[in-house]
């Protein structure tokens, strides 16, 4: 059988940054939730994508649960969260013992629909905070969303997990609302093998949630706590991978963007294939390449057929509202998430991939149309 073609795994740089830091851990006994990497990891991730101040946490789910928690959500309270996401970032609404509300995307972004965003404020005007997710490196419209937010004096939270690098009118995802998060799960453009970072311009929320982050241990010599804390510190070794990581991101980006635009060249003309959305003010980092498609060819060809060659591709994001998990909660807007997820793949995206591995893909695609 020939190599396998990953989705989008883990690629470390050629330079072997990611060991450097690591060994630096290693033989100076820094093997723990705390550290030099970690702390250099958090000032060089802000400074990077011009956040004030940042907080390494164990996950992207994890950042998520503490946004919420520093936004004061609790019991009982409505939180609006986007409909197509990942479970991860609906599911820390329901740490926090409070309730979800989804809202659907459109299709000029796959993401948050504005008008749906407004509806959801006149049927719920007391919500606690919104969830806004740039998919697959795809920016959201941000202005109305922020315009919405402001005018209801709703805390907005960017669940940037799957766009670090993305841009909306030059301004880095993740720091255009009040909180932005980011993951560096194995599959991300960079990994710490784990890993998440919370990044806001709030110094004393940040602050707070480093707290929490790690027990919630008061400033007292024998172990005292006055709040309910969490195990949620990045390690040390985690975070000099991430540091390495960062050093080529910029790398990981334009590979990301040119399979996109490979794609789009050798698939564009088949019939009834249309490519995820790029906008005029959105620069996205192309985390991973996806298409739609209206003809006769289905989802399920594609991925069959490239599973049948060893090649890993996968659907849209089965949206919220759909989940058994989620079934009593509300979903505000038209049903796009639903008529994406029917209708999308995800193509491998991983830059390791070599131009031959690219035209591999899009010939086994391609063989769908010959034959249908």
């Amino acid at each position: 059988m020939a190599e396998k073609i990953w989705l989008s795994s883990p690629h470390m740089s050629d330079e072997g940054y990611e060991l450097e830091y690591i060994k630096e851990a290693f033989y100076t006994n820094w093997v723990a939730p705390l550290g030099p990497n970690v702390d250099g990891f958090e000032r060089e991730l802000a400074s990077w994508i011009g956040a004030k101040h940042a907080v390494a946490l164990v996950s992207g789910t994890a950042a998520i649960h503490m946004a919420l928690k520093a936004v004061g959500v609790e019991r009982g309270d409505i939180v609006f969260c986007q409909d197509l996401t990942f479970a991860a970032t609906a599911n820390p609404i329901v740490y926090q013992n409070a309730t979800p509300v989804f809202i659907d995307s459109d299709f000029e972004t796959w993401n948050m629909d504005p008008e749906a965003l407004e509806a959801a404020f006149d049927k719920y005007p007391d919500v606690k905070a919104v969830i806004v997710v740039h998919l697959y490196g795809l920016s959201a419209d941000m202005d109305p969303i922020i315009k919405l937010c402001r005018k209801h004096k709703v805390i907005l939270i960017e669940d940037a997990a799957e766009a670090l690098g993305t841009t909306y009118k030059g301004k880095f995802a993740g720091t255009i609302g009040d909180y932005g998060i980011f993951s560096f799960n194995g599959n991300k453009i960079i990994t710490s093998s784990g890993g998440g970072m919370l990044v806001s311009d709030y110094e004393d929320k940040i602050a707070k949630v480093r707290f929490w982050s790690t027990q919630a241990r008061e400033k007292a010599r024998h172990y005292q706590h006055c709040e309910v804390g969490y195990n949620y510190r990045m390690s040390n070794i985690v975070a000099g991978i991430g540091r390495g990581q960062l050093k080529v991101l910029d790398r990981r980006i334009a590979k990301k963007r040119y399979i996109f635009e490979f794609y789009k060249r050798q698939l564009n003309g088949l019939e009834g294939i249309r490519f995820m959305p790029i906008n005029d003010w959105n620069e996205p980092n192309c985390w991973l390449s996806c298409i739609t498609l209206t003809g006769q060819v289905r989802p399920a060809d594609i991925m069959e057929a490239l599973d049948n060659e060893n090649i890993e591709s996968r659907p849209i994001w089965k949206p919220m509202h759909m989940q058994p998990v989620f079934e009593k909660c509300d979903f505000i807007g038209d049903g796009i998430s639903e008529k994406l997820f029917e209708n999308g793949v995800c193509l491998p995206s991983d830059t390791k991939m070599t131009d031959d591995d690219l035209l591999r893909v899009c010939n086994v695609i391609k063989g769908l149309w010959t034959y249908s």
